[in-house]
């Protein structure tokens, strides 16, 4: 199959996952709806797409994820609610969020892995480059890297990963590159990925984080991919025989060193929405000054 640069049009975000980490909150609200402010996690997902000149989104849902598909529809009542009112900025500001991106859905169906729900978009994707996004990373409007891989990919061709620096001690929670050098500064040749390396065993300390631009190459390798951790079949073991194989054109990493929110877990989740909350002009300020009054009663 091909691999010289093609402009990428597809962007893949599977959200089928059950959020059981953030019960009971995630037992009839899909995990990637929960609030970020006054947006849905999701929501800064598709408009970093869209702000990247990606014009097509995939969502690869599950059961449980009306909310999510409702969210990016029209919705006559509350539009109606809000012109009587004489809000029009309110009604615009809703319809936005229909028009961002032509947006599609595929069911992933059962519960078999990251790299079984990039499978599923295969049909859609047909035979062009695209990018998988994970709604857990939230990365800062102003320091985007999305476009920074596809003029990447536009240089070099093949598959290219979003890198992050992080402690050592830290490796074992991600995807680990192992990568060398190339005349291009902020970008390496990645030969090998380890998914959740134990401890003292990770190839470097750059981690895969949830931006990848994969070349279609990917989905027949995951069609016939084992299981790997956690009996799942794992996007990363993919990236890994893409590599050995030598498909696709290669596996390049582009460093990420903006501004990027997790909101995986409870703890990341409340600093990611403080942190967000806190750069605006509308909210910032007065949260900022009811923190240091917070935090001063408490000494």
């Amino acid at each position: 199959m091909g691999s010289s640069p093609k402009t990428v049009f597809t962007a893949v975000m599977p959200v089928a996952g059950l959020g059981t980490r953030f019960l009971p909150a995630t037992k009839a609200t899909p995990k990637e709806m929960l609030p970020v402010v006054d947006k849905p996690a999701i929501q800064y997902v598709v408009e970093e797409a869209v702000a990247a000149g990606i014009d097509d989104v995939l969502f690869v849902t599950g059961r449980s994820k009306n909310a999510l598909e409702n969210h990016f529809d029209y919705a006559p009542a509350i539009e109606e609610a809000l012109a009587s009112r004489g809000d029009a900025k309110g009604v615009k500001d809703l319809q936005n969020i229909v028009e961002l991106a032509q947006i599609h859905y595929v069911r992933q169906g059962q519960p078999l892995g990251l790299g079984h729900a990039v499978l599923m978009a295969r049909k859609h994707v047909g035979l062009d480059p695209f990018v998988v996004m994970l709604g857990d990373d939230l990365i800062d409007a102003k320091t985007p890297v999305l476009a920074d891989m596809i003029a990447a990919h536009e240089q070099l061709g093949g598959s290219i990963l979003c890198l992050m620096e992080v402690e050592p001690e830290l490796m074992h929670l991600y995807g680990c590159a192992q990568v060398e050098p190339t005349t291009t500064d902020g970008i390496v040749r990645v030969t090998g990925v380890v998914e959740k390396p134990a401890a003292g065993k990770a190839p470097s300390n750059y981690a895969i984080i949830g931006r990848y631009l994969l070349q279609p190459d990917i989905f027949d390798i995951l069609s016939t991919q084992e299981p790997g951790r956690s009996g799942e079949i794992q996007l990363t073991d993919a990236i890994h025989t893409l590599i050995e194989q030598d498909k696709g054109g290669g596996v390049h990493g582009v460093i990420f060193t903006g501004k990027r929110y997790d909101t995986g877990d409870k703890l990341s989740y409340l600093q990611s929405v403080i942190s967000i909350a806190l750069e605006r002009d509308d909210v910032g300020p007065a949260l900022h000054d009811w923190i240091v009054k917070k935090l001063a009663d408490q000494i």
